[in-house]
């Protein structure tokens, strides 16, 4: 159990932002209840954060059964490259781009270096580089251009949702109207019992930017839960980074079989 922690820790952590100098948003915009669809993904896609790197110390809480964990991680991201984290003095430490997922845990001297299933089954959906990435930016996690939604009013939120829901994959997403980013990704696969859940609590300001400030993660797969919450505690962009990453000799090596 403790292995299987440290790993889904070292995986993912990734997850959200927050700054010193960082501006919280508050939602105070009406919605309008004529929009059309296409307006309401243009206006999302306007939102698309633009940065060459970020760095940002995340608090990260998981919650899985009767365990609870609280841990700071050190996140770096270099836009549509790579995303590296840290856990304290490097003990656990991961790197992903769009080809690999990696990480190495001194904790039990294992590491894992392959594909996107780690991930992609611990939240119980497919994914992918820019998947991952959207979903630290609070951006959508599909292309919304490739195919035909339609938009009601629910509560605070855009509900936007495909005119034709899929049997085997349901989306519901939830947009704020103030600044058109995320309020929450929902997507669940009935015949699997699968439901992942992601909201956006809180927005914040950073050099422009507008990016998410605390995000709660549920993924439920039949009885199984996992919770994950973070909030961003500090955010800078476009400064100098680098991405050290050298898993140690002599780990043993863990294999994922789907």
């Amino acid at each position: 159990m403790k292995k299987i922690t440290y790993i889904v820790l070292a995986i993912v952590l990734l997850i959200s932002f927050g700054c010193k100098s960082a501006k919280s948003i508050t939602s105070n915009s009406e919605l309008d209840s004529k929009i059309s669809s296409r307006q309401l993904i243009k206006e999302h896609t306007k939102t698309f954060t633009k940065f060459k790197t970020l760095q940002a110390r995340v608090k990260v809480e998981y919650l899985q059964g009767d365990m609870e964990q609280t841990h700071s991680i050190n996140l770096r991201m270099e836009k549509d490259k790579t995303i590296w984290l840290s856990a304290t003095l490097g003990i656990v430490r991961a790197k992903i781009t769009p080809t690999k997922v990696s990480f190495y845990n001194k904790l039990d001297n294992t590491y894992f270096d392959g594909n996107f299933s780690l991930i992609s089954d611990l939240l119980g959906t497919d994914l992918d580089f820019n998947k991952v990435q959207n979903l630290l930016l609070g951006e959508a996690l599909f292309d919304l251009t490739t195919n035909n939604y339609k938009v009601d009013v629910f509560d605070k939120s855009y509900l936007l949702q495909p005119k034709r829901q899929s049997e085997l994959l349901e989306i519901l997403l939830l947009l704020n109207p103030s600044h058109y980013k995320m309020d929450s990704q929902q997507i669940s696969q009935a015949l699997e019992q699968r439901i992942l859940q992601i909201d956006y609590k809180d927005y914040q300001e950073v050099d422009k930017q507008v990016l998410p400030k605390n995000v709660n993660i549920i993924a439920v797969q039949g009885n199984f839960e996992t919770q994950i919450n973070m909030e961003f505690k500090s955010v800078s962009l476009d400064s100098d980074l680098r991405f050290p990453f050298r898993i140690p000799t002599g780990f043993k090596e863990i294999v994922v079989k789907r």
